[in-house]
């Protein structure tokens, strides 16, 4: 099969929210115990976890849970609430903390993000980049100069649809007008984008890493698909 797209993920792929001691220095639980190391990484890794519940809601915030990629008032919503139930009691501390999550400048890009994105560009590859996401993540990409290598982004909250769906993928290949067996998936989630598979991509699991240690995830997925 010749590849002539590739569609990233954004979030454990192409970015990550990286823990930054400023953040969680001054955090505090209910008894005003500032929040130890393992307690500060829990929060980072419910904060960005790609799928699955990761604390027991009620219906209301259920709801919420799985909707949240398709509305930003269901995202700040839910992560309030995940932040509440995950030793954050302080509304002030909680938004604050959130506030970090979608705010584009505060992700970091993998090593290798550069390069895979120019290099599939200057081969004459279609790209785009899919996420399951309720903010605009274009500023991370213009921030960086990564964006001259993006032909098209599709954002869940945008298009109302979520990965695995389908549709979400639809979107996206629509406008790159290239057909689903001659595309590459590359993410972090084999559930979520793993999805694309079920229209006749290819696909790449990556692992969301920090991002010092994972240097060339990326690249190495791209040769494995005779990409690079």
């Amino acid at each position: 099969m010749t590849i002539r797209a590739v569609m990233f993920d954004f979030s454990g792929t192409l970015f990550r929210l990286e823990q930054n001691e400023s953040w969680v220095a001054h955090l505090k639980d209910s008894d005003g115990v500032p929040l130890d190391l393992e307690a500060q990484a829990e929060l980072m890794r419910r904060m960005t976890a790609p799928t699955g519940k990761v604390v027991e809601l009620s219906e209301e915030y259920q709801y919420a849970w799985e909707n949240r990629d398709l509305d930003p008032a269901l995202h700040e919503k839910i992560y309030i609430e995940v932040l509440r139930k995950s030793g954050l009691p302080r509304l002030d501390q909680a938004k604050a903390l959130y506030d970090r999550l979608i705010d584009p400048d505060e992700w970091t890009p993998y090593p290798d993000t550069e390069a895979a994105l120019k290099s599939s560009a200057g081969k004459g590859l279609k790209v785009g980049v899919l996420s399951n996401i309720a903010f605009d993540i274009r500023p991370a990409f213009a921030d960086h100069g990564f964006d001259q290598y993006v032909d098209s982004f599709v954002l869940s909250f945008e298009v109302g649809a979520i990965k695995p769906d389908p549709a979400v993928f639809h979107a996206l290949l629509d406008q790159l007008g290239v057909p689903a067996e001659e595309t590459l998936m590359v993410g972090d989630s084999d559930e979520a984008d793993g999805g694309a598979r079920a229209l006749g991509c290819a696909f790449a699991l990556v692992d969301p890493l920090p991002t010092n240690e994972r240097p060339d995830g990326l690249l190495a997925a791209l040769r494995t698909h005779g990409v690079l």
